[in-house]
């Protein structure tokens, strides 16, 4: 029922805002009928007027002694002669046009009150659905909240299980590793009370885990039976057919077809507007029945709409479904009784302290450090990629930029340019130019002089980039080389770190099997006779050293693994700023040649357009 009802209340507001607009159609035919009866009106009156007019006209016409009145004097001025008058004929036809005009008010009086009387049959409609609406919309907050609920119990209930589940695994896994941590920990306590203990404070749990499985069991058997019994409320009836205004339709599912099936088999819409506690107290038993027996049709019919729309579109309220889902819920809670069961043996069986909990803690821990340490790398590794895609797309651009460049100088004309190296005594090519053709600074214009001077301060401003940039450049590329070298070092380094920590590690875990063999020995000597034991030859004092001596080695080896894990982990930080540097050398190395080709192409355009005039073979030296 809870899925069905917002269909069903969407339908009905549908119904409803259909009457609406049926409603306000109406309205405005009935304007449109009422302004045309106004018109009719004003025209049969004007009509009236003239015929009272013509009449009057006549009649002072057989009596000329008498005075005519302002109208009829102008209308028989518009006549002129008596033989302009109008004749019976005409008067006849003014009074048949009247009596058509009467007859079309009066249809149009009565289509306006039938159309009136509809627009109340519907308001009265509107207004007893909304009534019945309103209960079925408080109801639905309630069921949709109940819902809710249900559904947060219900997953509850699925984590509790899960939780339960891994419980159990991982009992089962703590119980298949015993063998192996009973004889490391039979060194810290040897009794047998203390595993009794255990064994009990287990069985505790695993009791108090079935107790809790068994509750969530009975109360989602309860939840599903309540599901269940208000599924099994309304009981499914047979197709009919119904009489619509649209004709005949079977199983409508259409909210205007459906309002006027329930309109037509209602006796008391007939009646004309009355309150609401006049109908609820007229209404006998058979009506109230008829309404029943239609509302439940219309619900099934919606039902069934829903039921479609659910397979169309994939919904997750199939009974079916939660059929299957059930079943397979109770075939995870045998499983896990059955695990439990095996626990509950396995623990009755044998016997274990609480040592290797708190190993087990540990190892948890650990690994939970290594998983943030794991997690910090990648985010390091992610955000060195990010800035290597950066660096990617920035050396495209500069690429662009360079074969933009290229393809400019390509287009523009060709110059046989020639560079030379001069003396500084001698001076430049423009100076070597001017004294060979004779030209004095004297004999040129104020125009050409300053225009030779701004070119030669901005050659001389170009040679001093040019050579700053040749040092700029040659520094960077012994940088590179020395930076090349460096990152060889550290790789070889690098390498022999590697094999360190490699002959480290082994040198750790035969330490580890040494202790170990130590441990089942002693285990095994304290395990023998009274009279053949080890442990008497030992005091407790001696036992206590021994035990802190394995302690120390334990912890010095711990503390040797995390040193060379550290600075492995420095070393390669070191690796990743040094590939950083490296690459931003690189960077600048791109600019500067960027630069440097700007700079070129801007010499050349100065130098083109300053002194084409005056020195015209100077490209040509």
């Amino acid at each position: 029922f809870l899925p069905k009802l917002p269909c069903y209340i969407s339908f009905q507001m549908d119904e409803i805002k259909g009457k609406d607009r049926v409603i306000l159609a109406l309205e405005k035919d009935l304007g449109i009928q009422a302004g045309h009866t106004q018109k009719l009106l004003l025209q049969k009156e004007a009509l009236d007027e003239q015929l009272v007019q013509v009449k009057e006209a006549e009649r002072y016409h057989s009596s000329p002694k008498r005075e005519l009145p302002a109208g009829v004097g102008d209308i028989t001025e518009l006549m002129g002669s008596p033989e302009q008058h109008l004749d019976e004929r005409d008067v006849r036809r003014f009074q048949l046009k009247i009596a058509e005009l009467n007859a079309m008010i009066r249809k149009l009086e009565d289509r306006n009150t039938l159309l009136a009387d509809e627009r109340n049959e519907l308001l009265k409609r509107s207004r007893e659905t909304e009534s019945q609406l309103k209960p079925l919309v408080e109801k639905n907050k309630r069921m949709s909240k109940k819902n809710d609920d249900m559904m947060q119990c219900i997953q509850r209930m699925e984590e509790k299980i899960k939780n339960l589940s891994r419980e159990n695994v991982e009992l089962k896994e703590k119980l298949s590793a015993q063998p192996v941590l009973k004889r490391h920990t039979s060194l810290n306590d040897l009794s047998s009370t203390r595993d009794e203990q255990e064994i009990e404070f287990l069985r505790l749990q695993v009791k108090e885990k079935q107790h809790v499985i068994d509750d969530l069991t009975v109360e989602r058997e309860r939840l599903l039976r309540s599901k269940k019994q208000k599924k099994k409320i309304l009981k499914p009836q047979k197709r009919h057919v119904v009489e619509t205004f649209f004709g005949f339709d079977e199983e409508s599912l259409d909210s205007e077809t459906s309002s006027v099936t329930s309109y037509n088999t209602d006796k008391t819409d007939r009646t004309p507007a009355t309150p609401e506690e006049d109908l609820e107290d007229s209404t006998p038993k058979e009506e109230a029945e008829l309404r029943f027996c239609q509302l439940t049709r219309e619900y099934q019919a919606l039902q069934r709409a829903y039921a479609l729309l659910q397979e169309q579109v994939g919904g997750t309220l199939d009974a079916e479904r939660e059929a299957r889902t059930r079943e397979q819920l109770q075939a995870d809670l045998l499983r896990c009784q059955a695990k439990i069961e095996d626990l509950e043996k396995a623990l009755i069986e044998k016997g274990q302290d609480s040592k290797w909990v708190e190993e087990k803690q540990l190892l948890i821990r650990t690994n939970q450090e290594l998983l943030e340490k794991i997690y910090r790398m990648e985010q390091e590794e992610q955000q060195l990629k990010n800035e290597m895609q950066d660096a990617k797309d920035q050396n495209e651009l500069l690429e662009f930029r360079v074969l933009e460049l290229e393809e400019r100088e390509r287009r523009s004309p060709a110059f046989n340019l020639h560079l030379t190296t001069f003396p500084e005594n001698n001076g430049s090519a423009l100076q070597l130019f001017c004294q060979h053709e004779g030209i004095k600074v004297y004999n040129l214009r104020n125009e050409e002089q300053v225009a030779i001077i701004q070119a030669g301060t901005v050659l001389s401003l170009c040679e001093k980039w040019l050579k700053q940039i040749e040092g700029t450049e040659a520094a960077l590329t012994q940088k590179m080389l020395d930076l090349e070298n460096e990152k060889d070092l550290f790789s070889k380094q690098k390498g022999y770190l590697e094999e360190e920590l490699d002959y480290r590690k082994q040198a750790l875990d035969q330490a580890y099997m040494k202790i170990q063999e130590l441990e089942a020995t002693l285990y095994n000597a304290l395990q023998q006779d009274p009279g053949r034991r080890a442990s008497e030859s030992l005091t407790e004092a001696q036992r206590e050293d021994l035990r802190a001596a394995v302690e120390k080695v334990r912890r010095q080896i711990l503390r040797q693994s995390r040193e060379f894990d550290s600075q492995i982990l420095h070393e390669r930080m070191e690796l990743l700023q040094q590939a950083q540097l490296d690459r931003y050398i690189i960077l600048v190395l791109a600019l500067l040649y960027s630069s440097f080709l700007i700079l070129h192409s801007g010499f050349l355009k100065v130098s083109f357009f300053l002194l084409p005039q005056y020195v015209p073979l100077v490209w040509e030296v």
